[in-house]
Protein backbone atom coordinates (compact mmCIF):
# COMPACT_ATOMS: atom_id res chain seq x y z
CA UNK A 1 0.00 0.00 0.00
CA UNK A 2 1.27 3.48 -0.85
CA UNK A 3 1.77 6.19 1.74
CA UNK A 4 3.99 6.83 4.74
CA UNK A 5 4.05 4.90 7.98
CA UNK A 6 4.13 5.70 11.68
CA UNK A 7 4.03 3.81 14.96
CA UNK A 8 0.62 2.41 15.89
CA UNK A 9 -0.78 4.68 18.58
CA UNK A 10 -3.78 5.15 20.87
CA UNK A 11 -5.44 7.27 18.17
CA UNK A 12 -5.58 4.16 15.95
CA UNK A 13 -7.58 2.07 18.44
CA UNK A 14 -9.41 4.45 20.80
CA UNK A 15 -13.15 4.96 20.90
CA UNK A 16 -13.86 8.56 19.93
CA UNK A 17 -17.51 8.66 21.03
CA UNK A 18 -17.36 8.95 24.82
CA UNK A 19 -20.21 9.10 27.33
CA UNK A 20 -19.46 11.84 29.85
CA UNK A 21 -21.20 13.53 32.77
CA UNK A 22 -20.87 16.98 34.27
CA UNK A 23 -19.74 17.78 37.82
CA UNK A 24 -23.36 18.47 38.82
CA UNK A 25 -24.84 15.25 37.38
CA UNK A 26 -26.73 13.38 40.11
CA UNK A 27 -25.61 10.00 41.45
CA UNK A 28 -28.84 8.22 40.40
CA UNK A 29 -28.48 9.60 36.87
CA UNK A 30 -24.86 8.39 36.69
CA UNK A 31 -25.94 4.92 37.84
CA UNK A 32 -28.64 4.86 35.15
CA UNK A 33 -26.10 5.88 32.48
CA UNK A 34 -23.63 3.15 33.47
CA UNK A 35 -26.42 0.56 33.41
CA UNK A 36 -28.03 1.72 30.15
CA UNK A 37 -24.75 2.11 28.26
CA UNK A 38 -23.21 -1.06 29.76
CA UNK A 39 -20.02 0.72 30.76
CA UNK A 40 -18.01 0.64 33.98
CA UNK A 41 -17.13 4.31 34.31
CA UNK A 42 -17.58 7.81 32.93
CA UNK A 43 -15.26 10.81 32.75
CA UNK A 44 -16.51 13.96 34.48
CA UNK A 45 -16.01 16.86 32.08
CA UNK A 46 -16.19 20.55 32.97
CA UNK A 47 -17.79 23.21 30.78
CA UNK A 48 -14.42 24.02 29.16
CA UNK A 49 -13.98 20.41 28.02
CA UNK A 50 -11.34 19.47 30.57
CA UNK A 51 -11.54 16.16 32.45
CA UNK A 52 -11.92 16.90 36.18
CA UNK A 53 -12.62 13.40 37.44
CA UNK A 54 -13.93 9.91 36.79
CA UNK A 55 -16.88 8.08 38.34
CA UNK A 56 -16.57 4.30 38.26
CA UNK A 57 -18.72 1.41 39.40
CA UNK A 58 -16.43 1.20 42.42
CA UNK A 59 -17.20 4.80 43.39
CA UNK A 60 -20.93 4.08 43.26
CA UNK A 61 -20.57 0.81 45.15
CA UNK A 62 -19.00 2.73 48.02
CA UNK A 63 -21.96 5.07 47.88
CA UNK A 64 -24.44 2.17 47.94
CA UNK A 65 -22.70 0.44 50.85
CA UNK A 66 -23.23 3.55 52.97
CA UNK A 67 -26.98 2.93 52.91
CA UNK A 68 -28.01 1.57 56.29
CA UNK A 69 -24.42 1.72 57.58
CA UNK A 70 -23.71 1.27 61.25
CA UNK A 71 -21.89 3.96 63.16
CA UNK A 72 -18.22 3.01 63.68
CA UNK A 73 -16.59 2.35 67.04
CA UNK A 74 -15.44 5.50 68.82
CA UNK A 75 -11.90 4.19 69.33
CA UNK A 76 -11.44 3.55 65.58
CA UNK A 77 -12.46 7.12 64.73
CA UNK A 78 -10.17 8.41 67.49
CA UNK A 79 -7.13 7.06 65.66
CA UNK A 80 -8.35 8.06 62.20
CA UNK A 81 -7.44 11.17 60.26
CA UNK A 82 -10.41 13.53 60.49
CA UNK A 83 -9.76 14.95 57.02
CA UNK A 84 -9.79 11.45 55.51
CA UNK A 85 -12.99 10.62 57.39
CA UNK A 86 -14.62 13.80 56.09
CA UNK A 87 -13.58 12.99 52.50
CA UNK A 88 -14.89 9.43 52.85
CA UNK A 89 -18.22 10.73 54.17
CA UNK A 90 -18.56 13.13 51.24
CA UNK A 91 -17.72 10.36 48.76
CA UNK A 92 -20.21 7.87 50.22
CA UNK A 93 -23.03 10.34 50.87
CA UNK A 94 -22.59 12.80 48.00
CA UNK A 95 -25.47 13.50 45.65
CA UNK A 96 -23.59 14.65 42.55
CA UNK A 97 -20.59 13.61 40.48
CA UNK A 98 -18.33 16.22 42.06
CA UNK A 99 -18.79 14.54 45.45
CA UNK A 100 -18.24 10.90 44.47
CA UNK A 101 -15.76 11.12 41.60
CA UNK A 102 -12.10 10.17 41.75
CA UNK A 103 -10.29 13.46 41.19
CA UNK A 104 -6.82 12.11 40.44
CA UNK A 105 -7.41 11.52 36.73
CA UNK A 106 -4.96 9.29 34.90
CA UNK A 107 -5.01 10.19 31.22
CA UNK A 108 -2.97 9.47 28.11
CA UNK A 109 -2.16 11.31 24.89
CA UNK A 110 -3.48 10.13 21.49
CA UNK A 111 0.14 9.77 20.35
CA UNK A 112 1.00 7.26 23.12
CA UNK A 113 2.04 3.79 21.98
CA UNK A 114 -0.11 0.75 22.68
CA UNK A 115 2.63 -0.68 24.91
CA UNK A 116 2.70 2.52 26.97
CA UNK A 117 -1.09 2.44 27.26
CA UNK A 118 -1.07 -1.19 28.40
CA UNK A 119 1.52 -0.34 31.05
CA UNK A 120 -0.61 2.58 32.26
CA UNK A 121 -3.69 0.40 32.63
CA UNK A 122 -1.76 -2.39 34.36
CA UNK A 123 0.29 -0.16 36.65
CA UNK A 124 -2.80 1.71 37.89
CA UNK A 125 -5.09 -1.33 37.85
CA UNK A 126 -7.74 0.43 35.77
CA UNK A 127 -9.93 -0.77 32.91
CA UNK A 128 -10.07 2.41 30.85
CA UNK A 129 -8.17 5.66 30.47
CA UNK A 130 -9.31 8.97 28.95
CA UNK A 131 -7.40 10.20 25.93
CA UNK A 132 -6.63 13.90 26.29
CA UNK A 133 -5.18 16.26 23.69
CA UNK A 134 -4.35 19.87 24.60
CA UNK A 135 -6.34 19.50 27.80
CA UNK A 136 -9.51 18.32 26.03
CA UNK A 137 -11.10 14.87 26.00
CA UNK A 138 -10.82 13.31 22.52
CA UNK A 139 -11.54 9.64 23.22
CA UNK A 140 -11.18 6.73 25.58
CA UNK A 141 -9.15 3.55 25.36
CA UNK A 142 -10.03 0.37 27.23
CA UNK A 143 -8.49 -3.01 27.88
CA UNK A 144 -10.96 -4.37 25.33
CA UNK A 145 -9.60 -1.96 22.68
CA UNK A 146 -6.06 -3.23 23.28
CA UNK A 147 -7.14 -6.88 23.17
CA UNK A 148 -9.03 -6.25 19.94
CA UNK A 149 -5.90 -4.70 18.44
CA UNK A 150 -3.76 -7.65 19.49
CA UNK A 151 -6.33 -10.07 18.05
CA UNK A 152 -6.65 -8.43 14.64
CA UNK A 153 -3.61 -6.37 13.67
CA UNK A 154 0.15 -6.73 13.82
CA UNK A 155 0.93 -4.18 16.54
CA UNK A 156 4.65 -4.39 15.76
CA UNK A 157 3.93 -3.19 12.23
CA UNK A 158 3.93 0.54 11.60
CA UNK A 159 0.55 2.10 10.90
CA UNK A 160 -0.02 3.20 7.31
CA UNK A 161 -1.11 6.77 6.65
CA UNK A 162 -3.61 5.31 4.17
CA UNK A 163 -5.07 3.02 6.85
CA UNK A 164 -5.49 5.96 9.20
CA UNK A 165 -7.22 7.93 6.44
CA UNK A 166 -9.64 5.04 5.85
CA UNK A 167 -10.46 4.87 9.56
CA UNK A 168 -10.99 8.62 9.86
CA UNK A 169 -13.24 8.74 6.80
CA UNK A 170 -15.29 5.76 7.96
CA UNK A 171 -15.75 7.21 11.45
CA UNK A 172 -16.74 10.55 9.93
CA UNK A 173 -19.36 8.73 7.81
CA UNK A 174 -20.78 6.78 10.76
CA UNK A 175 -20.73 9.39 13.53
CA UNK A 176 -23.81 11.33 12.27
CA UNK A 177 -25.81 8.12 11.76
CA UNK A 178 -28.29 7.55 14.63
CA UNK A 179 -28.26 3.77 14.08
CA UNK A 180 -24.47 3.40 14.28
CA UNK A 181 -24.14 3.66 18.10
CA UNK A 182 -20.36 4.11 17.93
CA UNK A 183 -20.11 4.10 21.72
CA UNK A 184 -20.39 0.30 21.56
CA UNK A 185 -18.20 -0.10 18.46
CA UNK A 186 -14.54 0.03 17.55
CA UNK A 187 -12.96 0.10 14.12
CA UNK A 188 -9.38 -0.81 13.26
CA UNK A 189 -7.70 -0.80 9.85
CA UNK A 190 -4.51 -2.49 8.68
CA UNK A 191 -3.32 -3.05 5.13
CA UNK A 192 -6.68 -1.84 3.82
CA UNK A 193 -8.62 -4.42 5.85
CA UNK A 194 -11.32 -2.97 8.13
CA UNK A 195 -11.95 -4.84 11.38
CA UNK A 196 -15.35 -4.16 12.97
CA UNK A 197 -15.57 -4.79 16.72
CA UNK A 198 -18.32 -4.22 19.26
CA UNK A 199 -21.98 -4.96 19.80
CA UNK A 200 -24.99 -4.64 17.52
CA UNK A 201 -28.65 -4.79 18.44
CA UNK A 202 -29.92 -6.11 15.09
CA UNK A 203 -28.69 -7.78 11.93
CA UNK A 204 -29.81 -4.68 10.02
CA UNK A 205 -27.30 -2.64 12.05
CA UNK A 206 -24.57 -5.18 11.30
CA UNK A 207 -25.33 -5.11 7.57
CA UNK A 208 -25.31 -1.30 7.46
CA UNK A 209 -21.94 -1.16 9.23
CA UNK A 210 -20.43 -3.66 6.81
CA UNK A 211 -21.85 -1.74 3.84
CA UNK A 212 -20.42 1.56 5.08
CA UNK A 213 -17.01 -0.07 5.52
CA UNK A 214 -17.09 -1.80 2.12
CA UNK A 215 -18.00 1.50 0.43
CA UNK A 216 -15.13 3.42 2.03
CA UNK A 217 -12.43 4.31 -0.56
CA UNK A 218 -9.30 2.18 -0.28
CA UNK A 219 -10.92 -0.70 1.61
CA UNK A 220 -9.83 -4.13 0.35
CA UNK A 221 -11.79 -6.30 2.75
CA UNK A 222 -14.04 -6.12 5.83
CA UNK A 223 -13.65 -8.49 8.78
CA UNK A 224 -16.77 -8.73 10.96
CA UNK A 225 -16.03 -9.42 14.64
CA UNK A 226 -19.32 -7.89 15.82
CA UNK A 227 -21.48 -9.60 18.46
CA UNK A 228 -25.21 -9.37 19.13
CA UNK A 229 -26.47 -7.98 22.40
CA UNK A 230 -28.06 -10.73 24.54
CA UNK A 231 -31.76 -11.04 23.84
CA UNK A 232 -33.92 -10.06 26.80
CA UNK A 233 -36.30 -12.74 28.06
CA UNK A 234 -39.65 -12.14 26.43
CA UNK A 235 -38.06 -9.73 23.92
CA UNK A 236 -37.74 -9.93 20.19
CA UNK A 237 -34.90 -11.97 18.70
Amino acid sequence: MEGGTAVLTVADVMTREVVTVGPETSVPEIAQILHAKRISGVPVVAADGSVVGIVSEGDLMGHALAVGEQRGSWWLTFFSDNSALARDYTKTHGRIARDVMTQEVISIAPTASLAETARTLERNRIKRVPVVDNGKLVGIVTRANLLQALATVNVSQAASVDDRTIRERLLAELEPQPWAHLLSKNIMVQDGVVHLWGMVATEAERHALRLAAENAPGVKKVEDHLSRYPVKIGGAS
